[in-house]
């Protein structure tokens, strides 16, 4: 299949205290993006890259890109207001002949191959999109103005991570079809299939598709490196 990714790395992070976007803030001695963009450069699953950064910071991504010497890099764009503006910037990039479209958070700097693996064999099984995921296994309560309203049964949730597979044309048409008020509001990607009505899988996720959100995280990253 061909796949595509679409890298997001246009958050800001002002929770990390640093002058600079998160996939700009140091990771070792490169970006946080390098890391991330170089696994799905190397990937043998990945055909192109698509990089969406926040305005004014696409040529330092494509400098990256260079000293990294990704060459599936076929396009860094500006991405949006929202995350699913950035994606939707990102897709429209992607090759009109692509079989597969991969979204993924700059956030997630490691990204393992099995996680890849399982995504898309999921998506060789037939279904719309295939997602990673986590079993929760800490007690769930539903909390309203600081009192417990409920204890939620967690034999049903799961902790989502990206990246995120889906068929292409599937994708296009739920990014395209639905009201922008409902794009907004989802918090991934997978969201926007099941509401035009597709099937999504649950893969074994990873521990390490850690996301990068306070600098304790970013300091376990880097102690996985």
């Amino acid at each position: 299949m061909s796949t595509w990714a679409v890298l997001v790395a246009a958050g800001r992070g002002e929770r990390l205290g640093e002058d600079r976007p998160k996939a700009f803030v140091r990771l070792g001695g490169l970006p946080l993006l390098a890391e991330p963009l170089r696994r799905l450069d190397e990937s043998d699953w990945i055909e192109s890259v698509v990089v969406v950064v926040p305005p004014e910071w696409e040529e330092p991504a494509i400098l990256l890109a260079e000293e990294l010497g990704a060459s599936k890099v076929s396009a860094c764009v500006t991405g949006g207001v929202s995350r699913t503006d950035s994606v939707r910037a990102g897709v429209a990039e992607v090759a009109d002949d692509a079989a597969v479209i991969l979204v993924h958070d700059a956030a997630r700097p490691i990204l393992p191959e099995a996680v890849l693996a399982r995504l898309l064999a999921a998506l060789g099984e037939g279904f719309d999109g295939a997602i990673p995921g986590l079993p929760i296994v800490d007690t769930v309560k539903r909390v309203r103005a600081g009192l417990v309203q409920e204890t939620v049964s967690r034999d049903e949730l799961m902790r989502v991570q990206t990246p995120q597979a889906f068929v292409a044309p599937v994708f296009r048409d739920a990014l395209t079809r639905l009201s922008v008020e409902s794009t907004q509001t989802a918090t991934d990607c997978a969201a926007l299939v099941e509401a035009a009505g597709g099937l999504i899988k649950v893969v074994e996720g990873d521990e390490r598709l850690l996301k990068v959100t306070t600098r304790a995280d970013l300091d376990r990253v880097a102690g996985w490196l």
